[in-house]
């Protein structure tokens, strides 16, 4: 397995969180529930932002609990993308790379293919004002392409986005995660995301974030805590 919770708890006055499952090399995993639960709470967990009260977190048999975000074998895309407004398009990709801006020739040609691959060849002196909502999710895709790390964590970055730009973007991450071999768990409000893109599902209610189950089977027969946040009877 590459990544392991282990017993992980997190507490913070009442609320708790736990979880205790194994996550796949290339798995593409959502993270879905009610407002509140604990989704994002948990990518900060993995990526480091936040530590656990106990329990701890392996990436291919190593401790990585205590590491720093910058050490962890992760890339983190945040719902508002994160984009910095003064940079161009190019720039804030490129600050995956190097936070300077002083990249080797090698290094340009990586950004630049990463920009090219998201669709956005041409537009790469474009400052986020001057891109769309859906070119704007691009650029922080390829900021995210550009870290090299081989887990993705993707706290509802699309959630802006119109039903078809979104369908558009979650078929794009389908398609770089497989080329580039990466895992992913991406939180999402929206179950037919969830069909789209993932390939198992884990439910994040009462406290707990459960071992994620396979998507068509887990909708297909949804337990109680599933029915009530779907508003199913």
């Amino acid at each position: 397995m590459a990544l392991i919770l282990d017993n992980l708890l997190f507490r913070e006055g009442a609320f708790t969180l736990r979880a205790h499952w194994q996550l796949e090399a290339q798995a593409r995993v959502a993270l879905i529930g009610p407002s509140g639960a604990g989704k994002s709470t948990l990518l900060a967990l993995i990526g480091g932002f936040l530590q656990p009260h106990s329990g701890r977190l392996l990436w291919r048999g190593a401790d990585i609990t205590a590491t720093t975000p910058s050490q962890r074998p992760v890339a983190t895309l945040f719902q508002e993308g994160n984009l910095f407004p003064h940079l161009t398009a190019y720039e804030n990709a490129a600050l995956a790379v190097n936070t300077r801006l002083k990249l080797s020739a090698v290094e340009k040609r990586r950004v630049l293919e990463a920009l090219e691959r998201v669709g956005l060849a041409g537009f790469e002196a474009r400052k986020p004002a001057q891109l769309s909502g859906g070119q704007a999710s691009r650029a922080a895709l390829a900021r995210a392409l550009c870290q090299d790390k081989p887990l993705l964590l993707l706290d509802e970055p699309f959630a802006a986005l119109g039903p078809a730009m979104r369908g558009e973007m979650l078929d794009l991450l389908t398609e770089i995660a497989s080329e580039h071999r990466r895992a992913v768990l991406m939180v999402s409000h929206d179950p037919s995301d969830a069909l789209r893109f993932a390939q198992a599902v884990s439910l994040v209610a009462q406290g707990v974030a459960a071992p994620p189950e396979e998507t068509k089977a887990l909708f297909a027969k949804p337990p109680a805590a599933l029915s009530a946040y779907l508003g199913h009877d």
